[in-house]
């Protein structure tokens, strides 16, 4: 008896993760080169956590949007609710990776303070559309949903602090 999934649950792993994956390889290639000596050089507020903090949070993150997400897509297509749901997931994907691109990449603290503002509200939208299709896929974007506002307070302070 084969036990391989099929081609369209892999079709539906891989839309699950290129999203997740693409928003973490853009926020790498923005983040990484402007740690030093740009961001180490900023003024940081007292509850800035260690560098070393943000890469292993953000893998268990990222790895649980990509699951959220895929519990969203296997639905079937007419289910009312999910076409919204997956454009609320994209767009705070891509909101995802423009803050790193705004902060990091365009050295911007105050751009990155307007893109997280966006972000949290195209999440909490995204995790209320999910609730109503798939309990579990929302719950799993709520500790995300309380890091990006830890985020945006931690980036609010490094904007005001470096003003």
């Amino acid at each position: 008896m084969d036990t391989a999934p099929g081609p369209k649950a892999v079709t539906i792993v891989a839309a699950a993760v290129l999203p997740v994956a693409l928003a973490a390889v853009i926020g790498n290639l923005a983040t990484i080169p402007n740690l030093a000596p740009w961001y180490a050089g900023l003024v940081k507020p007292w509850f800035n956590p260690p560098n070393g903090v943000f890469g292993p949070v953000w893998t268990l993150l990222y790895l649980m949007m990509a699951t959220a997400f895929w519990r969203v897509l296997r639905l079937t297509p007419p289910t009312p609710g999910r076409r919204a749901a997956i454009g609320w997931f994209l767009a705070q994907m891509a909101l995802n990776a423009a803050w790193s691109v705004a902060f990091f990449g365009a050295r911007s603290p105050l751009a990155g303070v307007i893109v997280i503002g966006w972000l949290i509200v195209t999440l909490a939208a995204t995790i209320r559309a999910f609730a109503g299709l798939d309990r579990l896929a929302a719950a799993l974007l709520v500790p995300y949903f309380a890091w990006v506002s830890f985020a945006a307070v931690l980036t609010t302070a490094v904007w005001w602090l470096n003003r």
